[in-house]
């Protein structure tokens, strides 16, 4: 699946890395607990959280991951935008919870990185 398929998907609002959104990713992941990431996340994953410090965006640098995105309407502070912006990684925001992000991406096709296929 590409970032703008993601973006459209959730209603995303693109923050950083609108020249990224043809960037294919392999499936996408959901998690508040960074330690959960660092176990599951897979290299060219989307990543969905609803924290919105920069801490979730090292450990999206540390996982390789292709994209964050930040649900319930949460906005990050700018530290965090800056962090991201210094790591070339895109950024979107969407209004959906994560269980509900998260379940919009699986029907329309993408899988999450425990081999749901």
């Amino acid at each position: 699946m590409k970032l703008f398929e993601i973006r459209d998907t959730l209603k995303a609002e693109v923050i950083l890395g609108a020249d990224q959104m043809d960037r294919t990713v392999i499936g996408a992941g959901g998690a508040d607990l960074m330690g959960d990431v660092l176990s599951a996340a897979a290299k060219e994953s989307v990543l969905l959280s609803g924290l919105i410090t920069e801490e979730v965006i090292r450990t999206a640098k540390i996982a390789d991951v292709a994209a964050v995105v930040f649900v319930r309407g949460k906005r990050p502070e700018k530290s965090t935008v800056e962090l991201a912006r210094s790591y070339n990684l895109p950024v979107m925001l969407t209004r959906y919870s994560l269980f509900v992000s998260c379940g919009r991406l699986y029907m329309n096709g993408l899988r999450g990185l425990d081999g749901s296929w």
